[in-house]
């Protein structure tokens, strides 16, 4: 059990520094833009992160009510 948790710990470590070079990246481009791309990507990334926020709330709702009921 103590190796699993320091492994996770790791590998979740590793994924964040990963992950946040994304972000830079997207710093950078906005901040070259004009104004109008900018909100174009804005729009672009709220529009990619839409689908899966929307399949989480609902198989998060199907759990909350399946356990409420229980």
């Amino acid at each position: 059990m103590r190796k699993t948790g320091i492994l996770l710990i790791v590998l979740l470590a590793a994924t964040q520094y990963a992950m946040a070079q994304g972000c830079v990246t997207c710093t950078n481009t906005a901040a070259n833009l004009g104004n109008s791309s900018a909100q174009g990507l804005n729009a672009g990334i709220i529009y990619l992160a839409a689908l899966p926020l929307l399949f989480l709330g609902t198989v998060g709702f199907i759990w909350y009510k399946r356990n409420k009921a229980a």
